[in-house]
């Protein structure tokens, strides 16, 4: 049973985090970890209210102001939102609702994305900007006017002047390229990267010296009004109007729902469109649409009523490094993996994170034992943010780089003005394994049946030593090999065949030659007649290569050199591999000049064979809505690049009409 002891104790951790996250910009815990027991503690008190008191995290709106900026008093509080976590929350909030108002009768919503940013107030004074200031504490926030003023989708000056006072709600935010490019140059100075979108926007806006803020990639975008009456409008989906209409810019993603039953299903929506954006969104925030409405159920303590905020699952979480393992790639990098006690980071279990290089384990300072804040990058990668050096009880010992390769033994190199450390023995074992993987993957000549299992366990059997080795297995070699039977076996003996006449790009990309990618193979087939042609060119030659770097150049001309290698390629001629160089003219094929990206998820064909498809029809492909851009093609369920292409004027095409570009 919930005791008062716990509840201070709640109180305590709560103040203390509170402090650390919106004071100090210097998270300990995650947020997840974080609502956790907020909601133990609004649990008890609920169950006790006798037992709340004037200082508990339940009585106030966000953290206290930094007192380095001049305190500015919100003339109408800034008020904080009740968190909801899934759809059950969500019926149970419309219930709530209709209770208060003691009707049957459901509201109307307005689903607005919820920013991972910085709440702010701007205030206009027939139309000019003249002050801007954060949330603080609901009551009283810091003057950040001469900060905001740097931020370039934030007006000065509103497109209509005749509005005596309009006090604007918003979220300043930073996109996630912003965010990277911020911190990957907070990393070559050697300062503290910034944990998340919030940090990073909160860290830009409470710098004293406004030319800083201005140099950091901030945006904004307005949430609604302090007072609904200033612009005579009678819902929320009116006011957004109004609101663009003034210039302010309006989160295109809003969308009005008739009932909770379109709320849910915009969630959902939203959950998994939210991975396309350019920007983080960590939930959704329902309000009733109707300002009447609003006014009747107005406000508790420290959230409207009218309002809701829905999260999406946690993407951060703090856990323990147990021990660090060095793998070895196929070009012989050394990599710090760092093996963590398992833990839930946004609906996934992660139990292993990469540490980079050595370099970076210094600057984040990192220990075997460390208790650490991780998150999944984009949502999808996991990566340790920092140490959190407060949990430190001494039992924690320094990470040590290995000298020698932990597989071959070979002495380690770290070659000047590089990260990375790498194991220069050609022969390594752990090195040959991951070529063969990579040539078998889907990045190099995607061999089926002859996924990475597959390939290290032919690996470990000796089956196969190196790449020519994969053109001669028998199916007597595979079909009584554990997991295999016949008919796996002939699948990949079918797969092994038809990729013995891969395109030059295709099977130079393949090959693993460092610096050698898709683009820079596509340049080699586009320059050269064959194989044994390139093999013949000298780094001068090479360099001649419109588009082709020094470092590659080097690389590519000292593969081909090694003795090794050419005895490697005339196995593999003697075992049929041919690589083919495309004969076609490129002004003759009907994708000639056009450059092409796709979204959404298409019906007939993979991502990957339809960027093929371009690619041999003398199209290109884009990495993005760029000037280059010539035609989107859409698929189901199309993500944020659709209405961007369509805002620049773009060709939009369904899955069928490309495919009737290509003859049908």
């Amino acid at each position: 049973m919930a005791s008062q002891k716990r509840l201070e104790e709640l109180r305590l951790l709560l103040n203390e985090h509170s402090h650390y996250y919106y004071v100090l910009d210097d998270p300990q815990i995650s947020d997840g970890e974080y609502d956790r027991l907020f909601q133990e503690l609004l649990a008890i008190e609920e169950a006790h209210p006798d037992w709340i008191t004037p200082d508990s995290p339940s009585q106030r709106v966000g953290g206290a102001p930094l007192d380095k900026f001049n305190q500015v008093a919100h003339r109408l509080p800034m008020l904080s939102l009740e968190n909801a976590f899934d759809d059950e929350d969500l019926y149970a909030f419309e219930e709530r609702l209709l209770r208060y108002l003691l009707t049957d009768k459901a509201p109307d919503y307005m689903a607005e994305p919820k920013l991972d940013g910085l709440a702010v107030e701007l205030v206009y004074e027939y139309g000019l900007l003249t002050m801007g200031s954060t949330r603080g504490d609901g009551t009283v926030g810091e003057d950040i006017t001469a900060q905001l003023k740097t931020v370039g989708s934030i007006p000065l000056r509103l497109r209509e002047t005749d509005i005596p006072l309009l006090e604007v709600r918003g979220e300043v935010f930073m996109d996630r390229s912003g965010l990277e490019t911020l911190n990957r140059q907070r990393a070559m100075d050697g300062e503290p990267l910034f944990a998340n979108p919030r940090n990073a926007a909160a860290g830009s806006l409470r710098q004293l010296d406004p030319k800083i803020t201005a140099q950091r990639p901030l945006r904004f975008f307005v949430y609604g009004i302090s007072d609904p009456a200033a612009l005579n409008c009678a819902n929320q989906k009116e006011l957004f109007i109004d609101l663009a209409r003034l210039g302010l810019p309006v989160n295109s993603l809003t969308q009005y729902c008739p009932d909770m039953g379109t709320v849910v299903k915009r969630f959902s929506d939203l959950s998994a469109l939210r991975h396309d954006l350019a920007y983080e969104i960590d939930g959704m925030v329902v309000k009733v649409n109707d300002f009447a409405l609003q006014a009747r159920l107005g406000a508790k303590a420290r959230a409207p009523r009218w309002a809701i905020a829905c999260k999406f699952p946690a993407v951060q979480a703090t856990t323990k490094i147990v021990k660090v393992d060095f793998q070895v790639g196929r070009t012989g990098a050394i990599t710090p993996v760092a093996i963590l006690e398992p833990v839930d980071v946004g609906g996934v279990i992660v139990s292993r994170a990469t540490l980079h290089n050595s370099d970076e384990i210094l600057r984040k300072d990192l220990h075997t034992g460390d208790s650490v804040l991780i998150q999944r990058a984009g949502d999808v990668i996991p990566e340790i943010v920092k140490a959190i050096v407060e949990k430190r009880d001494g039992t924690e010992k320094a990470i040590v780089f290995p000298e020698n390769c932990p597989v071959c033994d070979h002495l380690l190199v770290k070659p000047e003005g590089e990260a990375v450390t790498r194991c220069p023995n050609p022969h390594c074992p752990a090195q040959r394994l991951r070529s063969l993987v990579h040539f078998c993957s889907k990045a190099g000549l995607d061999i089926e049946g002859l996924g990475t299992k597959s390939v290290e366990q032919l690996f470990d059997l000796k089956l196969i030593h190196d790449i020519p080795d994969i053109f001669l297995l028998q199916k007597e070699d595979l079909e009584n090999l554990e997991g295999w039977g016949e008919k796996s076996a002939e699948n990949a003996l079918r797969g092994i065949e038809a990729a013995k006449k891969p395109s030059l790009s295709r099977f130079l990309a393949a090959l693993g030659i460092r610096y050698v990618g898709e683009v820079t193979a596509g340049l080699l087939e586009q320059s050269f007649h064959s194989l044994e042609e390139l093999s013949r060119q000298k780094e001068e030659d090479l360099l001649e290569v419109a588009g082709l770097g020094e470092q590659a150049a080097k690389s590519i001309a000292d593969y081909f050199s090694d003795p090794t290698v050419q005895e490697m390629m005339k196995k593999l001629l003697e075992t049929g591999v041919q690589p083919q160089v495309m004969e076609k003219q490129e002004e003759d094929l009907p994708l000639s000049g056009e450059v092409f990206l796709f979204t959404g998820s298409l019906k007939k064909m993979s991502r990957n064979e339809a960027k093929k498809l371009v690619k041999e029809n003398g199209g290109q492909i884009a990495s993005g809505i760029t000037k280059k851009l010539t035609c989107l093609v859409v698929g189901e369920k199309p993500g944020s690049k659709l209405k961007k292409a369509q805002d620049k004027g773009k060709k939009v095409l369904t899955e069928d009409e490309f495919l009737l570009l290509l003859g049908g």
